[in-house]
Formats: structure tokens, sequence, C-alpha cells
């Protein structure tokens, strides 16, 4: 939404560290294809259910969703049938990242998607698929201290446009390549996360986001790493990158590039474990 608007991406002026990052990532996804045919099937399909069990688990955990570790698995790789409220939170987030998995090139990004995405991973819940009918506050919950309010998101009133806005913007950004794909997904993400359009579930929904945007742009690496996983091991990063670009978020005076580099620094993380896997190979084993 503001990241979009008046051509802010396009007149963005970037460090040399994110376009290092950039360049990067661009490489990385260049070899994708290669270390991904490296890696013999067998094991290619237990990084995949891999990536999947700690991606459910991540995203979950980080909004407080858990469920015994012993039930993780099964609800996550074996189908089976929730026990309480949390484990089908866990099974709607499985459900989710499927349809991303498998039909990402035909999943326009619009409102009408995220509210899908919703409901899946908030089924049964009163409010599955809805936008937010009481205003929300983003707060930091402190130890031995009152909660503190880090960022008030758009108002109930607002939210079903500022959605509408969001999607559009971002549409029209990538077919008119006003933007490079990463910077655009980064901005796509961040104000979605701005916007927070849910009562509950506006992070889980904005990571499954990311994967699909990621994904139409051809940034595989998330179906072999989890990006869920790296988010949640850099929590204290994440939180202080969403603080310090909301500022003046409202009024379009905000600074994009702490996301964008915490953003670029999580995918390229994601990368490298994925050419590590493909590097501590024997010689010998090749592709199978």
């Amino acid at each position: 939404m503001t990241s979009f608007r008046g051509g802010r991406l396009a007149k963005l002026s970037l460090p040399v560290s994110s376009v290092w990052l950039m360049a990067d990532i661009a490489e990385a996804k260049g070899r994708q294809d290669l270390h991904v045919r490296q890696v013999p099937q067998q094991l290619l399909a237990s990084l995949r259910q891999t990536a999947l069990v700690q991606s459910v688990e991540s995203s979950n955990r980080i909004e407080g969703v858990t469920v015994a570790p012993d039930r993780l698995v099964p609800l996550v790789l074996e189908n089976a049938a929730p026990r309480d409220r949390s484990e089908e939170e866990i099974r709607g987030y499985r459900r989710a990242l499927d349809l991303i998995h498998t039909s990402s090139p035909d999943l326009a990004v619009t409102p009408d998607l995220l509210q899908r995405l919703h409901h899946l991973i908030q089924e049964g819940s009163g409010d599955a698929g809805q936008w937010k009918q009481v205003d929300n506050e983003i707060v930091e919950l402190r130890e031995g201290a009152a909660p503190l309010v880090r960022f008030r998101p758009v108002s109930v009133k607002e939210t079903p446009a500022a959605v509408d806005e969001l999607c559009l913007s971002y549409r029209h950004t990538v077919n008119q390549s006003e933007a490079p794909p990463l910077l655009a997904v980064a901005a796509l993400v961040f104000d979605f996360l701005c916007i927070h359009p849910f009562r509950d579930g506006n992070g889980r929904v904005s990571r499954l986001l990311t994967l699909l945007a990621l994904y139409q742009h051809s940034f595989e690496v998330g179906r072999y790493i989890s990006l869920e996983r790296l988010v949640e091991e850099s929590g204290e990063a994440y939180y202080d990158a969403l603080h310090r670009s909301s500022e003046g978020w409202h009024e379009g005076k905000h600074d994009l590039l702490p996301w964008l580099s915490y953003f670029l620094a999580i995918l390229k993380r994601a990368y490298r474990e994925l050419a590590g896997q493909a590097d501590e190979l024997p010689s010998s084993q090749g592709t199978s």
C-alpha cells in the first residue's frame, strides 16, 4: 500500500549491501536447479518433508500455537485427525502450504486469496477468512513491564480498501517491471503486516504470502529449506526490522530498507543451506 504509492519503489535508492544481496540471491537462484539435480531423489524427498514439518511447526509456534512433539509428524505428514484447536491450526497451515506448493502459478495475489489462506489456517474459528471486526494493535510483551504498543495498523473501516490497493499495486508493479521482484515481494509482505487485516493469523498468512510470491518469481528454495524456521530463529531481528521500517508508514514516510535487508538476509541464508546440502554429497553420487 503506502510502500507502493507514487512509484516509491522505482525511486528507492538501494544501498550497496542490498544490491549485493540481491545479486547473490539471483546467482543462487540460477544454481538452484543444479543443486536440486545434484541431490539424490531420496534425499530431496527428505528435504521436502523436513522443510514442510519445520515450516508448519515454526510458523505456528511463532504465534504461540504448539502441539505435542509426537503429534507433529502425524498431523503434517500422515493426515492424522486433529484432537484440539491447536492441532486444527497445525493441519490448516499444512493445507495452506499444500495449496501454494501445488498451485502457485495459478494463484493471483488478490484479497480473495488472502481470505482463502486465512480460512485454511483458521478453519473452525468464528471469523476464518474474514477481515477483522475490531481495531487491533501490535503489542510487545515485556517481562516485568507493561505491554508496549509498537504499531497501530489500519482501522477496521479502512482495511478492505487497503488490502485492495495493496494487491492491485503489487500486481501492477510486477507486471510493469517497475521494481526488482525481490523488492516488490518484500514490500508486499511488509505492507500486509502493517495493514494487519485479520483479527488473528496475520503472521502466518504473511509467511504463506512470502512463499507464494517467491515461487511465482521462481525463487524455489522454500520447498527444501524452511523459511519459517529461519524467521523463528531470527525472531529478535525480525521484530526489530518490522519496528524500524514501520515508523511513519501511515504517512508514507517510512524507511523500507531495514525490512528489505532482513528479508534478503533470510533468503540468502536459505539458499546457502540448500547449497550446503548439495556440496556435502560425495562427488560420486551425482544425480539419480
